[in-house]
């Protein structure tokens, strides 16, 4: 691939430079230099991880168009089929039918495993609930956040069912149902190995098209989270370091979440 055909394949695929140094392993400046044209000769070896990234969501039918996702995402982590349906077959009923000790997400009629959370992952959800709880309690607003596992049918059919890491509500909803439905008001996803492409990619379409205002995922190998407020049109996300104080969007920036204080207790 030409530079400018990996440049019209990431736009294709509504990838940011940080996703796609992510994915590839290239680091975050040298891609901001090569799509910006600062590079005039780019290593061959560069150009390979990043094509490999390329070709391989290409080949995985991850298809995106003016921020809708146009055909169901296949990404790496998809659990093997259960039954005899085909993968974007599956339904709520299924998904239902699954052992409860065996946690599983629905997207898009296919059905993904998740592996049981490391003691970093569960120590990060652990202090931003606390802090989450804390900012809705310190402001009168009348938010509640729930921690995963807990159910969300993202789109109202029988197609989906997300489990979040941690959502927030600010609305009201039926707290009779055994799960929430709808598109929460924002959404966290704290990143392992076996769901980074399915939370940097596929979640962030599925959550921006069912209409959550704000997603955050939060990666902890290379200590950075990656903050989407869904008003911005541009789907760029802003970064920050653990060190930070990162403001809640959908609070107007009353809230924040202090990082520095969480990477203390990691």
């Amino acid at each position: 691939m030409t530079i400018q055909e990996m440049r019209d394949r990431k736009k294709e695929l509504g990838l940011s430079n940080e996703a796609l140094a992510k994915l590839s392993g290239v680091p975050f400046s040298t891609v901001q230099k090569i799509f910006s044209g600062a590079t005039d000769s780019p290593r061959q070896r560069t150009l390979q991880a990043l094509e490999r990234v390329l070709r391989k969501e290409e080949r995985s039918g991850m298809y995106y168009s003016n921020g809708s996702l146009s055909q169901p995402g296949r990404v790496q982590e998809a659990a093997p089929a259960y039954g005899k349906k085909r993968r974007g077959e599956y339904t709520l009923e299924d998904y239902y039918a699954i052992p409860d000790e065996r946690r599983v997400e629905l997207i898009d009629g296919e059905i993904f495993d998740m592996a049981a959370p490391s003691l970093t992952h569960q120590t990060i959800l652990g202090e931003l609930h606390l802090q989450f709880r804390a900012c809705a309690d310190a402001h009168g607003k009348d938010c509640r956040v729930f921690l995963s596992p807990c159910d969300v049918q993202l789109d109202n059919d029988d197609k989906t069912m997300v489990q979040p890491d941690l959502f927030v509500v600010c609305t009201e909803f039926d707290r009779t149902k055994r799960c929430f439905s709808g598109a929460p008001d924002l959404t966290v996803e704290i990143l392992s190995d076996s769901t980074r492409a399915k939370d940097m990619l596929l979640k962030t379409y599925k959550y921006k098209n069912a209409g959550v205002r704000e997603y955050w995922i939060i990666d902890p190998k290379e200590e950075r989270v990656q903050v989407y407020d869904f008003s911005d049109e541009s789907l760029t996300p802003k970064s920050y370091p653990f060190t930070e104080r990162i403001p809640i969007a959908i609070s107007g920036g009353k809230c924040e979440i202090d990082f520095g204080r969480i990477k203390d207790r990691l």
